[in-house]
C-alpha cells in the first residue's frame, strides 16, 4: 500500500504520465492505470489520500475484501479445536457433523474446511525462539528406538546435546533406570569436560518425583547428583517438548547418523556397542553445519568449553537415600544389618545415604555417622564412641560382671553367660540376652534356670530363647532314668526256643 500511495502522489499531486510513474517506481503501466481508476471511482483527490492510512486507503480503493461476508456457513473453530483434544476425534467426522448441522446453507467441502481450519489454528500457536546463553543448559534425553544385542536384549541409547553449541554426546545404557540416566550424565560430563548451570531432562520417572508445572521436585538421589557436581536439574514441562528442543533434535541426529549407521551390525553387550559409538560420535561433532560457519565441534571449543564450571575433583558414586529410626540401643538398620550412630540420637528419624562401599547417617542435613556397608544380615557394625557414656565407662568390667553373676547361680548358668558374650562380636550386644535370663531366674528361680542352663548346653545351644522354651516346657525338671532290659512277656501264642528243636 505504500507503493499505491506513491502511484496516486505521483499521478494525482504531481501530475506525471502513466509510464513516467512506472518508470519512477518499477512498476508497470498497467498497475498505475488500475489504481488510478480505482481512486477515481472512489472519489479520491490527493488531499484526502494523503489523510487516510494505508489501512483506511486499501478499504476506499478495493472495498475491503476481508470483510466481505462469505455466503458458506461459518463453522464454530473454537469448538472444533477443543473437540480435537478428544481421543479419537477427527477433522473428518467434525466436517460431517458440520454439514449436517447447516442443511439449508452452502458448505464448505471437506478440504477448503481442512484448510481453513489449520489457517485458524496457526494463528492459536505461538513459539518462542530459545537463545542459549554459553555453558547454561545441557539438554538430556532417551532415543525412542532400541538397539538389539546378540543375547536378545535391548540396548537404550541415551544423549546429551549443549544448548550454545549444539555439542552432542551419546552412550548405550542397559535400561532407562535411575542408574542409567544419572550414569549417562556423568558420562557426558566428563565428555564435555565441565558442567553446566543447568540440566534439563523431561519428566521421566525415575527422576522426578513430582512432575509439577511450576515446582517439579526431583527424587533425593537426583538431587544428590546435582549436589555434588554443583549444578541443578530443572526438568521441562510436563507434555512440553518444545522446552527441550535441543534434546529432541539431538536425539533425531543421532538415530540418524549413529544408530542407523549400525543397524546392521550385531553387538554382544553394551560395551561393544559403546565403543562403535565414539568414532561415530567424533564424526558427527566434526561435520559441518548447512547454514552457519563450523562445526558442533568448533563452536563447543568458541563457546561452550570455556564457559562451563570444572569437574569436581572425586567421581561421582551412586547414592540411593532411606529414611530409618534409631533403635533404643543407637543402631539403625539397612538392608538387615546394624550401624550404630551417637547415642543422643536414640528414637530419632535420620536419613541414611547409602553407596555400593558406604553408609552415611545424616541428621538434619549434617553426617553424623559413616561406616563401611557390609552385607552381613544380622550383624552390627558399632563405634566405641557412639556409646552411652555409662556403657563406655564400664565397658571393661560388664562382661566379666555378669559371668560372676552367672556363676553365683551355677556352673551351667556361668558358662552359658560366657558363650553369649564370647559368641557375639562387641560384648554389649550380648547384654540383653545376660538380662533376659536374669529375668528368667526372677520368674523361675534359680535352681529350675541352672537346670535348664545344664539341659541347654548337653543340647549344644547356649540361645536365650532355648532356655526360656526349656522352662516353659519343664523339661529342665525332668528327671533322666535308666530303661530295664526288656523281656519278652509269656503269651499262649508264643511257642519259645524248644519248638524248634
Amino acid at each position: 500500500m505504500r507503493k499505491i500511495k506513491d502511484v496516486l502522489r505521483l499521478k494525482l499531486h504531481a501530475g506525471l504520465s502513466h509510464e513516467r510513474v512506472a518508470a519512477s517506481l518499477n512498476i508497470s503501466k498497467g498497475v498505475v492505470a488500475k489504481y488510478t481508476s480505482l481512486a477515481a471511482a472512489a472519489g479520491l483527490d490527493w488531499p484526502t489520500v494523503e489523510r487516510l492510512s494505508e489501512a483506511a486507503l486499501e478499504r476506499r480503493l478495493v472495498g475491503g475484501r476481508a470483510d466481505r461476508p462469505s455466503h458458506y456457513a461459518q463453522p464454530d473453530f473454537g469448538r472444533i479445536h477443543q473437540e480435537l483434544r478428544r481421543k479419537g476425534m477427527t477433522l473428518m467426522l467434525l466436517w460431517e457433523e458440520y454439514v449436517a448441522q447447516h442443511p439449508q446453507q452452502s458448505t464448505w467441502r471437506y478440504s477448503q474446511f481442512c484448510e481453513n481450519y489449520r489457517r485458524y489454528a496457526l494463528r492459536l500457536k505461538r513459539s518462542m525462539r530459545q537463545i542459549h546463553r554459553a555453558g547454561e543448559k545441557l539438554f538430556i534425553d532417551f532415543a525412542g528406538p532400541t538397539m538389539e544385542l546378540t543375547d536378545g536384549s535391548r540396548a537404550h541409547i541415551f544423549v546429551a546435546a549443549l544448548g550454545a553449541s549444539s555439542y552432542t554426546f551419546a552412550c548405550a545404557t542397559p535400561r532407562e533406570t535411575m542408574a542409567d540416566w544419572l550414569h549417562g550424565c556423568a558420562r557426558a560430563l566428563s565428555f564435555f569436560g565441565g558442567v553446566p548451570q543447568l540440566i534439563v531432562p523431561d519428566n521421566p520417572r525415575a527422576m522426578i518425583a513430582n512432575p509439577n508445572r511450576y515446582e517439579p521436585r526431583t527424587n533425593d538421589t537426583v538431587a544428590d547428583f546435582a549436589r555434588h557436581y554443583g549444578t541443578s536439574v530443572l526438568p521441562a514441562r510436563p507434555r512440553h517438548p518444545q522446552d527441550k528442543a535441543k534434546a529432541e533434535s539431538a536425539v533425531q541426529v543421532v538415530e540418524r547418523w549413529i544408530m542407523m549407521r549400525l543397524r546392521h551390525q550385531r553387538f554382544a553387550s553394551v560395551d561393544d556397542l559403546n565403543e562403535a559409538i565414539v568414532p561415530l560420535l567424533d564424526e558427527l561433532n566434526s561435520k559441518p553445519f548447512q547454514k552457519l560457519p563450523g562445526s558442533r565441534a568448533s563452536a563447543f571449543a568458541d563457546l561452550d568449553a570455556p564457559a562451563l564450571q570444572p569437574l569436581p575433583l572425586q567421581p561421582w558414586e551412586f547414592a540411593v537415600f532411606r529414611t530409618v529410626r534409631v533403635h533404643i540401643d543407637h543402631h539403625v538398620e539397612v538392608d538387615g544389618h546394624r550401624y550404630s550412630v551417637p547415642q543422643a540420637l536414640v528414637s530419632q528419624v535420620i536419613e541414611a545415604r547409602i553407596t555400593a562401599g558406604v553408609v552415611e547417617l545424616l541428621h538434619r542435613g549434617q553426617r553424623v555417622a559413616a561406616h563401611a556397608r557390609s552385607a552381613h544380615k544380622g550383624g552390627f557394625t558399632t563405634v566405641v564412641e557412639h556409646l552411652p557414656a555409662a556403657h563406655r565407662a564400664h565397658l571393661q568390667w560388664t562382661p566379666e560382671r555378669l559371668i560372676h553373676w552367672g556363676q553365683s547361680i551355677g556352673v551351667a548358668t556361668g558358662r552359658t553367660v560366657e558363650r553369649l558374650l564370647v559368641e557375639r562380636r562387641h560384648p554389649e550386644h550380648g547384654y540383653r540376652a545376660c538380662l533376659g535370663l536374669l529375668s528368667l531366674s526372677r520368674k523361675y528361680g534359680k535352681p529350675r534356670l541352672e537346670a535348664a542352663c545344664l539341659v541347654a548346653l548337653e543340647l549344644g545351644t547356649a540361645k536365650y530363647s532355648h532356655v526360656r522354651d526349656i522352662l516353659a516346657n519343664g523339661r529342665d525338671q525332668v528327671t533322666p532314668g535308666t530303661t530295664p532290659e526288656w523281656t519278652s512277656p509269656d503269651h499262649a501264642h508264643v511257642r519259645g526256643p524248644g519248638y524248634y528243636q
